[in-house]
């Protein structure tokens, strides 16, 4: 079958019915518009079912969500708890840790490529590691490198 735009493909189920309406078979509008006998077989019975209507192009359906809004905010509930909170080492959230939330949450798995995707939708973004600790004393690193620092890099020559 070629290959068509949407607009095209109006304009090809307008021209199918037409010939059809002019006594010509499925087999012959097939091979003149190049298209598959198949396609031109369900235009038309589209057609006779519903009328003007079948022939105009409409976007296709969206897949339905696999999660519901009030599922999508249970997710977020449980990914602020934090990722130590359910089990993994390091608070750092990952693809595969929020599909792994999500499977065990509601028995629903994602590819890993539409988790950002997923999040991005409940306007909640991975948090990434401070650079360094909040607990972390200046005073104290400090020390440790003029007295600890100091000495693991003397060699031992």
């Amino acid at each position: 079958m070629a290959s068509y735009k949407q607009t095209e493909y109006e304009v090809l189920r307008r021209r199918c019915v037409a010939l059809a309406q002019q006594g010509w078979k499925q087999v012959a509008i097939a091979q003149a518009l190049g298209l598959t006998q198949g396609w031109v077989s369900r235009t038309l019975t589209k057609y006779h079912q519903l009328g003007q209507d079948a022939l105009a192009w409409r976007k296709p359906p969206a897949a339905t969500a696999r999660l519901t809004n009030d599922q999508l905010t249970q997710l977020v509930q449980a990914l602020d708890k934090g990722a130590e909170h359910h089990g993994f080492s390091g608070h750092v959230w990952t693809r595969p840790r929020v599909n792994e939330i999500i499977k065990r949450l509601f028995g629903v798995s994602y590819d890993p490529s539409q988790i950002g995707r997923l999040l991005k939708k409940v306007e909640w973004t991975r948090q990434r590691p401070q650079p360094k600790a909040r607990q972390q004393d200046p005073k104290r690193v400090e020390q440790w490198r003029d007295e600890r620092l100091a000495d693991l890099k003397k060699s031992p020559n």
